[in-house]
């Protein structure tokens, strides 16, 4: 081979190298401006789905996606809905809706519950539905158009304390915080 010949493969395998990250680099919401908040309207689904604490994302081209938080917890209270994000996020998303969902839990009573999948109506209504097991949930669509903020453990656990008080009468509740995490069994 040549030594042109040896450039031209060079400059070709480079360039083919360059291409494949760029590619992975918009994927996860680089140069080109894609947030995991702007993909998802794209699928029919409102932004607020996930918390303003995303720090990564990865889509595959079957969907399958991974949602890295910057932070190892995260509690939204959505309506009467108290919603637990763990760190990693895990799903397959399809037009209308996530499913196989991992990392989402919602506070029902004193249990906590995965989230196994999440979808809307198609055509769009002002609902979207909320599978946990066998039990499905409606809500206002409009819940979840915007990003809300995270609350971090200490913020959830002064909640269920104030929560205790006042139901104590003021008085301030014993409270092992030990025990207070996302499967903490209390309800707010």
């Amino acid at each position: 081979m040549s030594l042109i010949g040896t450039r031209e493969l060079c400059s070709s395998l480079f360039l083919i190298v360059l291409v494949m990250i760029a590619t992975i680099y918009s994927v996860e919401g680089g140069s080109n401006g894609t947030s995991v908040f702007d993909l998802l309207p794209t699928y029919r689904l409102p932004s607020g789905l996930l918390p303003n604490a995303v720090a990564s994302y990865t889509l595959e081209d079957d969907g399958r996606f991974v949602v890295d938080l910057d932070r190892p917890s995260c509690y939204i209270q959505f309506g009467s809905n108290l919603v637990f994000y763990d760190r990693k996020i895990t799903g397959t998303l399809k037009i209308g809706s996530i499913r196989d969902l991992h990392g989402v839990q919602v506070q029902r009573l004193f249990l906590w519950l995965g989230v196994d999948e999440i979808k809307v109506d198609l055509p769009p209504s002002d609902f979207i539905y909320f599978q946990v097991g066998w039990i499905s949930k409606r809500l206002p669509v409009g819940d979840f158009r915007e990003v809300q903020s995270c609350q971090d453990r200490k913020s959830f656990q002064n909640r269920i304390k104030q929560f205790l008080g006042s139901q104590n009468g003021g008085d301030e509740p014993v409270v092992d915080e030990a025990n207070i995490s996302h499967s903490a069994q209390f309800a707010l």
